[in-house]
């Protein structure tokens, strides 16, 4: 076993939460070093909990990306919702997102509930218990957007609203900070044999990025609610030596909807093809013929048969 030769091998769970667009799935990549979340410009890109894991001989770091919190207005929402409550149980290291643009006041309920999980760590270890709570540390993206004189009065004013945590400024996207974070991740880290098989890179299977692919060209290439209305399922994947068949289901909600997706004589759908077949040759380093199909399920998002078909599992 790598933890008997490793005895002080450390482990744990760092799950990533916040608001929607400040940039949990861009800081997922950045950590890992591999593209493990689909990102685009739009808003609830992250329907699942995705976990991405790094390992080295001594140690494990377990990432969760989770969906942005929002207020739900469908049982799917409710289900995207879910996944970033749980963040807030199960996490070793809890990264609350937040960036330089948006504002503190955007999800008040959400963020109280974080900073009761600070004072509840504070609390414990002032009583020299140990805490079963995460630490906590406000990761503020986007630095590179604002002055310096802006990027301080930021930081001392999260550290009024949360003074037991940590403010760590950083941008994702251009990896200012990163290297700091990652390095106070690595010293939290408490002592663990690891959790998963020392060549896991994530607990999700091949057909999920594929989907997943799939939905970001979706996000990408379509506007107002088709994105939002549909989802997409992986109805076979055969691989042998030199190739891999797939054969992928789009699902939205409306006939209208249907037609929008597959364009005229075809050519959205063949665009969409295409670029979700490059996308998932690069991911698999492999030649892909991909064949996807556009089917109707109206009201798919408020079906509990069709959440839990798909993944999300609702309660």
């Amino acid at each position: 076993m790598e933890s008997e030769n490793h005895p002080k091998h450390k482990a744990g769970f760092v799950n990533i939460v916040g608001n929607p667009n400040v940039g949990k799935s861009t800081l997922m990549n950045a950590l890992v070093g591999e593209r493990i979340s689909i990102i685009t410009s739009k808003a609830q890109t992250t329907r699942h909990r995705i976990l991405g894991i790094v390992n080295t001989d001594d140690m494990q770091i377990v990432f969760s990306d989770t969906p942005g919190v929002l207020r739900p207005v469908s049982k799917l929402q409710e289900s995207m919702l879910a996944f970033s409550q749980s963040a807030l149980q199960d996490a070793d290291i809890l990264l609350y997102l937040t960036d330089t643009v948006e504002s503190p006041e955007k999800n008040e309920q959400f963020l109280a509930k974080v900073k009761q999980l600070t004072i509840n760590n504070e609390e414990l270890t002032n009583s020299g218990l140990s805490s079963s709570s995460p630490h906590v540390i406000v990761v503020l993206n986007k630095m590179d957007l604002v002055d310096q004189d802006t990027l301080v009065k930021l930081v001392e004013e999260w550290h009024q609203r949360l003074p037991d945590a940590e403010i760590i400024p950083i941008s994702a996207l251009h990896g200012f900070g990163t290297d700091l974070l990652m390095s106070k991740i690595k010293e939290l880290l408490p002592e663990c044999p690891p959790y998963f098989e020392k060549d896991a890179l994530t607990d999700k299977p091949a057909r999920f990025f594929v989907t997943e692919i799939i939905r970001e060209k979706i996000l990408l290439l379509y506007d107002k609610e088709i994105p939002y209305s549909c989802e997409v399922s992986v109805e076979s994947f055969k691989e042998d030596e030199t190739i891999i068949h797939i054969s992928a289901i789009i699902y939205c909600e409306r006939e209208s909807q249907k037609g929008i997706l597959i364009g005229h004589k075809g050519a959205m759908l063949r665009r969409l093809g295409t670029m979700a077949r490059k996308d998932i040759e690069a991911f698999f380093n492999k030649k892909v013929m991909l064949t996807t199909f556009i089917k109707v399920e109206p009201n798919w998002r408020n079906n509990p048969r069709d959440l839990n078909r798909f993944g999300y599992n609702p309660e």
